[in-house]
């Protein structure tokens, strides 16, 4: 899936899992149940995508009431196969909606959003892998709702050509034309440490991924950037301090820290449940290092509180 989304599945099934697994840090219910309703039946009726409601995060009760959302462009089919994530997979996606921006725009008046996050599946199948439709979806929201807050959560935008230097030039003219449309903040997930990346993230490589942060740190220096993690697949503490040091050494400013969950017995197994207690130490090591915004717990998504900074 797009490694944004990747972060995006942060956003994982934790109702599939029996409950007797899970540690009772991870036994809570979605609550806020109405708002959860009124958000599903305006994205039905406009025929839209939240990774909220695609993934079932935990949180999306929780965001909803807080007036924010995260939208899934570009269709709900991913041209990757990564093997944590739920979002639907395959190498024949439907082409493009011309109206999806506008839809969306809709949807964030109508449910009066603050602050908005727009992420994509991957589309190697695309010429621009989707860059346009971010850039498209921006300018249809703040035309409509020029108050609300916008913060992107990208695909690496890598692909679609043999020559590394013409796939480098590529990705820069990709992200330059998401950056363009001003976004408060700039987010990509590396979803994972280094050497578990092949097995995690299929279709994706972790020097690209910091590519793309340092290239969005240097197009636009004043939009922040951000980065994901999710625990719990066969790290060690040793390897996400290292994670964490490389995304400082490219600029990256915010980070989110959470556990992952298996969304189904055909994706990866958790290999650990890390403690509430050793989520707040590593919060305490990355602020350390100097990211300007953590959130780091179990239940941490890469939106979850994305518009308090």
């Amino acid at each position: 899936m797009s490694q944004c989304l990747q972060h995006w599945t942060f956003a994982v099934n934790a109702s599939r899992q029996p409950a007797s697994t899970l540690p009772p840090w991870l036994r809570s219910g979605l609550g806020r149940a109405s708002e959860v309703s009124r958000v599903q039946q305006v994205i039905k009726q406009r025929q839209i995508h939240t990774i909220c409601e695609e993934g079932r995060c935990p949180n999306r009760g929780e965001c909803y009431a807080r007036g924010t959302a995260t939208f899934l462009l570009v269709g709900p089919t991913c041209t990757r196969s990564c093997a944590f994530c739920q979002v639907d997979k395959g190498h024949a996606p439907q082409p493009i909606d011309p109206a999806e921006p506008s839809r969306i725009a809709e949807a964030v008046e109508t449910l009066g959003l603050q602050y908005v996050v727009l992420t994509a599946v991957a589309r190697d199948d695309l010429p621009d892998q989707g860059a346009g439709q971010f850039a498209t979806t921006m300018r249809a929201i703040a035309q409509r709702c020029p108050q609300t807050q916008i913060e992107v959560l990208t695909p690496d935008f890598w692909g679609g050509d043999p020559d590394r230097d013409r796939a480098e030039q590529a990705q820069v003219d990709r992200l330059a034309v998401v950056l363009a449309e001003q976004p408060v903040c700039f987010n990509h997930n590396l979803e994972t440490v280094e050497r578990l990346q092949g097995q995690v993230r299929r279709g994706a490589r972790f020097d690209r991924s910091l590519r793309l942060l340092s290239l969005a740190k240097h197009l636009a220096p004043a939009i922040p950037t951000k980065s994901g993690l999710m625990l719990g697949l066969g790290e060690t503490q040793a390897e996400i301090i290292e994670t964490l040091q490389a995304l400082r050494q490219v600029g990256c400013d915010r980070l989110t820290l959470g556990q992952y969950l298996q969304p189904s017995l055909a994706h990866l197994p958790v290999q650990r449940y890390w403690t509430p207690a050793e989520f707040e130490e590593l919060g305490a090591i990355a602020r350390e290092l100097g990211f300007q915004m953590v959130r780091s717990g179990p239940l941490v998504r890469s939106s979850y509180h994305a518009d308090s900074g």
